[in-house]
């Protein structure tokens, strides 16, 4: 992979992307996101490690951490995924997908392309909803995964 290719995937994936989108009273919501870098050890152990330089192929883990500033209610975060990123896995069940962009969404596995089931590298975005309940926490994290193209 080019260097260019690498520097770009990296900022992309170390940009904050993501959108709160304002739901019922209009809670106010600030985001942060970390990239980090799964390393296999010699053990066949794994650790995760902060993503400095990033390679074809690695699995990266990116954490986004949510702080509801005030108002009530829940609220929507929607990630869009780095083209040189292809989408694994989130960590929360309350997550939706989009493998057009954004037009539409659904859960992975009953959403298609033409006379195909999407697959997960197929996926362009990734939200969430954050029910009033967990929202009146104040701040929450969500994880999810993907391998470097």
């Amino acid at each position: 992979m080019s260097c260019r290719i690498v520097v770009a995937i990296s900022l992309a994936l170390a940009a904050p992307p993501l959108l709160a989108e304002r739901a019922q009273a209009r809670p106010a919501v600030a985001t942060d996101s970390a990239v980090f870098v799964e390393r296999v050890m010699p053990d066949s152990s794994s650790r995760l490690e902060p993503a400095v330089r990033l390679s074809r192929g690695d699995k990266v883990v990116t954490v986004v951490t949510w702080y509801r500033m005030g108002g009530d209610g829940g609220f929507v975060i929607t990630n869009p995924l780095p083209a040189g990123l292809a989408y694994e896995d989130s960590a929360s069940d309350r997550q939706d997908v989009s493998v057009d962009g954004g037009r539409t969404w659904g859960h992975l596995g009953t959403l298609r392309i033409g006379n195909r089931l999407a697959a997960p590298e197929d996926v362009t975005h990734v939200r969430w909803r954050i029910p009033p309940g967990t929202a009146a926490r104040g701040r929450g994290e969500i994880a999810y995964s993907g391998t470097v193209r």
